[in-house]
C-alpha cells in the first residue's frame, strides 16, 4: 500500500472518529465550556506518558512549544463553539457547520501562506456554505447554533491551516501534547476567571459523564488526532477540510438513530446536505485525478 493510500484511509478513520464527537457530546450532561476542560485535562494526562517515551526524538525549543500551545487556544476555542452549537441547535446543524471549513481554508489558506488563489477550491468550499445558507434560510429557530458553528468551523480551518506546516517538523507526540496542555491551560484560566467572578463552585461530572469523557478524550481525541496529523504530512488542508465535509454524515446518522433528529429539521436541511455532499465527491474526485496524473 502506497503512503499516499495509507493517508487517505488514516484520514477517513479520523473523520469517523470525529464524527462520534458530536453524539456523544450531546450524551455529556456539561455545557460546552466545562465538557472542553475535562476533555482536555484527560487527553493531557494519556499524552504526557506517550510525549515522554518520546522525548529522546521531541527535543522541541521554548519557542516551538509556545507556538504549539498557542495553536491548542485555537482548538480550545472551536471545541468550546462546537460543542455550544450542539446545545444551542442540535446535533445535525452543529456538525453541517462544520463543512464550512472548506470555504474558510480555501480564502485563508493562500492568505497566511502567500500563495496564489485556487478558485475551484473556492467554488467547492462556497457549494458547502450554500448548503448551510438554505439550512439557516429555513430552520429559522437554530439560527443562534448556526452562527455559533461557524464560528466554531473558522477556528478549526485556522488551526488546520497552521498545523499542516508543523507537520514536518514536530512529531505527532510533540505537536498534540502541547496543543493540548496549550487549550488546557487557557480554558482553566477562564473557568476559573468566571467561577471568581459568579462565586459559583467547580462542576463535577457525574459517573456517566466521566465514561464518555473517557472515551471522547482516548479515542476521539488521542487516536483521532494521531491519525490526523499523520495523514496531514501528504495530504493538503484544503483536502483534509473538505473531506472533513464527511463528518456529518457519521454524525448525523448517528444523532438519526440515537436522538431521533430527524423528526426536526425542514425541507432546507436536506437541500443543504445534498450541496455539501456533492461538494465533497467534487472534491474527491480532483484529488484522485491530480494522483493519477503523478
Amino acid at each position: 500500500m502506497s503512503s499516499f493510500k495509507r493517508s487517505l484511509i488514516q484520514l477517513h478513520v479520523f473523520v469517523f472518529l470525529a464524527g462520534l464527537t458530536a453524539p456523544i457530546g450531546n450524551l455529556i450532561q456539561l455545557n460546552g465550556l466545562i465538557l472542553v476542560f475535562y476533555r482536555m485535562l484527560l487527553t493531557v494526562l494519556a499524552l504526557i506518558p506517550i510525549y515522554l517515551s518520546h522525548r529522546s526524538s521531541n527535543k522541541v525549543s521554548l519557542k516551538e512549544k509556545g507556538r504549539l500551545m498557542s495553536i491548542g487556544v485555537l482548538i480550545a476555542i472551536h471545541w468550546v463553539c462546537f460543542y455550544g452549537s450542539i446545545k444551542l441547535a442540535n446535533v445535525s446543524i452543529a456538525l453541517v457547520c462544520i463543512s464550512s471549513v472548506g470555504i474558510f481554508t480555501a480564502v485563508l489558506e493562500p492568505f497566511i501562506f502567500k500563495t496564489k488563489l485556487i478558485w475551484n477550491d473556492l467554488l467547492i468550499g462556497l457549494l458547502s456554505l450554500i448548503g448551510i445558507f438554505f439550512i439557516f434560510q429555513f430552520d429559522i429557530h437554530f439560527r443562534t447554533g448556526i452562527l455559533v458553528g461557524l464560528v466554531s468551523a473558522l477556528f478549526a480551518s485556522v488551526f488546520t491551516i497552521i498545523n499542516k506546516s508543523l507537520t514536518t517538523q514536530h512529531t505527532t507526540q510533540t505537536i498534540q501534547t502541547f496543543e493540548m496542555i496549550g487549550g488546557l491551560g487557557f480554558l482553566t484560566l477562564v473557568i476559573l476567571g468566571i467561577n471568581a467572578y459568579q462565586q459559583s463552585p467547580f462542576i463535577i461530572p457525574t459517573t456517566s459523564d466521566w465514561f464518555w469523557l473517557i472515551i471522547l478524550s482516548l479515542v476521539c481525541t488521542v487516536l483521532a488526532n494521531h491519525l490526523m496529523l499523520n495523514a496531514l504530512k501528504r495530504i493538503s488542508a484544503f483536502t483534509m477540510n473538505v473531506t472533513l465535509n464527511l463528518e456529518p454524515v457519521y454524525g448525523i446518522i448517528i444523532a438519526i438513530i440515537l436522538f431521533q433528529e430527524q423528526k426536526q429539521m425542514g425541507k432546507g436541511f436536506y437541500i443543504g446536505i445534498v450541496l455539501i455532499a456533492i461538494s465533497v465527491m467534487l472534491q474527491m474526485l480532483r484529488v484522485l485525478r491530480q494522483q493519477i496524473r503523478k
